[in-house]
């Protein structure tokens, strides 16, 4: 987009332009981070969804996308982070690369198995998730949807009806997935919203088996 300045020269305006995220980390989910107040989607990689599920070489069902959130938790959160802007997407996050210390964070969870490389986007860690794959680490030691499939499939699924499935899965504020029975004392005022990743469940197998546990009262 071009200006004329002041002295009828034309300007190039750059189409984006944004500070750098610098500062202390906050992870909201394993892709998601608060830098120094701003919301950073980082660049490049696609993290499972909180809700979502992968299934073990045994076939057992876990909680992968809880997994992962809380791995990358424990390893940054707190730290500092030095982000480079490249754009912003549609929900207002600033993407941006990031290192912590000298190191690309997003090719260190793609190299770790806890993300995947986002080829939509960039080919940049690409041979990292392939590596990865090769040597089972993280998510690539079982079964799993990529995260992409995993929101299109739930943007398109249809909904149980709250007769038929009258268990409410809640996601509270740090992320656990609790689920609650007609009954229970929090059940009535508890709401539902799908597009956090909250669900109505049929029967409490249903929900455990997707990783929710039973609110405790």
């Amino acid at each position: 987009m071009l200006r004329v300045c002041a002295v009828f020269v034309l300007c190039l305006l750059p189409q984006f332009a944004a500070a750098d995220p610098n500062g202390r980390i906050r992870v909201i989910d394993g892709d998601t981070w608060d830098v120094g107040g701003d919301r950073v989607r980082l660049f490049g990689i696609d993290a499972p969804e909180v809700d979502q599920t992968c299934q073990r070489p045994n076939g057992e069902v876990w909680a992968c996308g809880q997994w992962v959130s809380n791995y990358v938790r424990k390893q940054y959160d707190g730290k500092s982070a030095s982000c480079t802007a490249l754009d912003t997407d549609r929900y207002g996050r600033i993407v941006a690369r990031c290192a912590v210390g000298r190191e690309d964070a997003g090719r260190v969870m793609v190299s770790d198995g806890l993300a995947f490389a986002y080829r939509r986007y960039s080919m940049d860690y690409d041979l990292d998730e392939k590596a990865a794959a090769v040597n089972g680490r993280g998510l690539h030691g079982g079964q799993f949807q990529r995260p992409a499939q995993f929101r299109a499939a739930k943007r398109t699924a249809v909904q149980p009806s709250r007769q038929d499935c009258p268990i409410k899965g809640n996601i509270s504020s740090k992320g656990t997935r609790i689920y609650h029975v007609p009954g229970q004392e929090h059940y009535g005022k508890t709401r539902i919203n799908p597009s956090k990743g909250e669900r109505w469940f049929c029967s409490e197998a249903e929900a455990q088996q997707a990783g929710w546990r039973r609110a405790r009262r």
